[in-house]
């Protein structure tokens, strides 16, 4: 079997309808769909995970577990697949109709470790340009060693394919009951895959909705992003490879902790956390100024940076808000 399609679900029967009439589209030969119910509490996605299973039982199944979070439905998931890739999509938001299709024409040309592709943003408002900084031309052969630039490229797991024995051969999991958990597994595929493809499709669309990471009130979770981070460094710390990929994980950090503070100073510029994310730089990166590679960050994020190091956190809700309305 080529493929499995794993789809963690947790109270989400009014968006998994779309999700999987996006994969029921797909045309491919080889693959299966794994609905992990995540302890759902509606009454109803539960439910509709089992009436997927019963109206397509050769292609669809369905496991129930206690309530773990996404990580943890993704893991379950994993261990049960029959797939050779694994193709982890969340339940409120879709692929493109010939995303299986391309995506064996690829590993049919080079059976890589894994394939990653483009994403747009959608909301109720409408859709959104691509999104992605591929490090590399599309469609090269590459390894974290050749491209040391793709630790910045985005980590979402929902945006990549990789080969199941990625995951089993070398142990990595994703965490759960997290925020950030691509961030926190991604990089550490990076250094272990032993090939990589870049594609230029935008086959993956992510739904943005109320209750998400990116719109969530919970601000002090955004805190967790330092944890993810931290899982990182000391990971190729242990693999002996911190100081060879020390420019890229600076800006890496740079870059996370920077979006996270803006998160929190756009609701709430006076919560007395806001200093903890520079401080995780300043502490683990101390020469981070002197990075060249720094300037890749742009404009907007470099005076964000200079704002959180003067701890002008109003100054900087208001100058992006003007952005904002500008747009």
């Amino acid at each position: 079997m080529l493929f499995s399609v794993i789809v963690p679900v947790y109270n989400v029967a009014d968006y998994l309808p779309k999700c999987m009439e996006s994969l029921l589209r797909q045309k491919c030969q080889s693959w299966e769909i794994i609905l992990v119910d995540d302890g759902s509490t509606d009454g109803k996605s539960g439910a509709l995970c089992d009436e997927y299973a019963a109206k397509y039982p050769e292609l669809v199944r369905v496991i129930h577990q206690p309530n773990g979070g996404l990580g943890a439905a993704r893991n379950t998931g994993m261990e049960d697949a029959k797939g050779e890739y694994l193709f982890f999509i969340d339940s409120d938001d879709w692929i493109a109709d010939n995303t299986l299709s391309r995506l064996t024409e690829e590993i049919g040309k080079t059976h890589a470790d894994m394939y990653v592709f483009s994403f747009r943003y959608v909301s109720d408002s409408g859709e959104k340009p691509a999104e992605s900084r591929p490090s590399g031309s599309a469609s090269d052969v590459r390894t974290l060693q050749s491209t040391p630039d793709m630790l910045l490229d985005p980590p979402g797991a929902w945006i990549r394919i990789c080969k199941r024995g990625l995951f089993l051969d070398t142990g990595i999991r994703f965490p759960g009951r997290v925020w950030y958990e691509d961030l926190c597994t991604t990089p550490k595929l990076f250094l272990e895959a032993k090939s990589i493809v870049q594609l230029d499709d935008a086959f993956y669309f992510y739904y943005l909705r109320q209750g998400s990471i990116m719109r969530n009130s919970n601000l002090r979770r955004n805190l967790e992003i330092l944890n993810a981070l931290e899982t990182v460094r000391s990971y190729y710390a242990e693999k002996g490879v911190l100081e060879t990929y020390k420019p890229q994980l600076t800006v890496l950090a740079v870059d996370d902790c920077c979006a996270a503070a803006q998160r929190v100073l756009m609701a709430d510029p006076k919560a007395e956390f806001l200093p903890e994310f520079l401080d995780y730089v300043r502490k683990n990166y101390p020469s981070y100024r002197k990075e060249p590679m720094l300037n890749r960050l742009g404009k907007k994020k470099l005076i964000l940076l200079r704002l959180l190091e003067g701890k002008h956190y109003k100054l900087a809700r208001t100058l992006f808000r003007a952005a904002n309305k500008l747009k």
